[in-house]
């Protein structure tokens, strides 16, 4: 289907939507304020069109339940949609400054993904969160040793190397109930990495099921996680027309540019590959 022209802007919320568009025939301006239950309602009634949106946690859902009802859906950055909102922020001024942003010449979008990328993404999250908070709790750990004369070697393996000697070394000092503290929160730390090793799994068990994942892997210097996450981060490799433009849409490289080669291209690595654009 065809989109018939009219660009509809919408701020995406938990419970109320607003939109915003200008009648082609009449020159009205619409501000429309829906409910989520009737959100997709009207777009189900209505003819066709470009609906740009302000990419966050949820636009990602509607924007494929849009293209599913034939409309055109469009996820803008939020860097370029802030220069359009006019005056203090409310939900009718967001919608119209991405009705005005997905109408500026050359505005770049972000890449609609399918859920199963996002589960995928949502895996690499839970992970990354989870190394932050067993780095902090190494750090804690770290801490509270050195404060009793116990300096750990750098790095997660010189810790997990001295701990034991460490805390029977302070035991024959310290209350009872303070190393059984620390006892614990170093079992913590080892509850964690069986948690971030399960996700590894998971991951690894997706790489190998994944075609386009398994040909970047073959990218020198790119292992499972890197691959998995930029499969799943880059949504449609055709989004981009070049390994340059995708590069500049990450802390890219020219190892960016290769990745999107083998996806663009759907061909094995080569050494010396070219992207060229479309």
């Amino acid at each position: 289907m065809k989109c018939t022209g009219t660009v509809v802007g919408v701020d995406t919320a938990k419970r109320v939507f607003q939109l915003y568009w200008v009648d082609r025939a009449t020159g009205e301006i619409v501000d429309l304020r829906l409910t989520r239950s009737k959100f997709l309602e009207h777009f189900a009634n209505r003819a066709p069109c470009v609906v740009g949106m302000e990419a966050c946690g949820g636009s990602q859902h509607w924007a494929r339940r849009l293209r599913e009802l034939g409309h055109e859906p469009r996820l803008l950055p939020a860097k370029a949609v802030r220069p359009f909102v006019a005056g203090n922020k409310n939900d009718a001024r967001d919608a119209r400054a991405n009705w005005t942003a997905v109408r500026q010449p050359g505005v770049k979008t972000v890449a609609i993904k399918s859920e199963e990328q996002q589960a995928i993404l949502a895996l690499h999250r839970m992970r990354q969160q989870l190394v932050k908070f067993r780095t902090a709790q190494i750090n804690g750990l770290r801490g509270l040793l050195a404060e009793y004369g116990e300096v750990m070697a750098q790095g997660r393996a010189g810790i997990k190397r001295g701990i034991a000697s460490a805390l029977e070394r302070i035991s024959e000092r310290l209350p009872a109930m303070v190393i059984e503290a620390l006892r614990e929160q170093w079992a913590r730390v080892i509850r964690l990495d069986e948690e971030i090793g399960g996700i590894e799994r998971r991951l690894d068990l997706w790489h190998r099921s994944n075609a386009a994942s398994r040909r970047i892997a073959e990218v020198p210097g790119v292992g499972v996680l890197t691959a998995t996450a930029v499969v799943a981060a880059m949504g449609d490799p055709g989004t981009f027309r070049s390994g340059r433009e995708f590069a500049a849409s990450l802390p890219g490289s020219e190892m960016a540019r290769t990745i999107w080669a083998v996806l663009a291209h759907e061909r094995v690595y080569q050494r010396n590959i070219v992207s060229q654009p479309a």
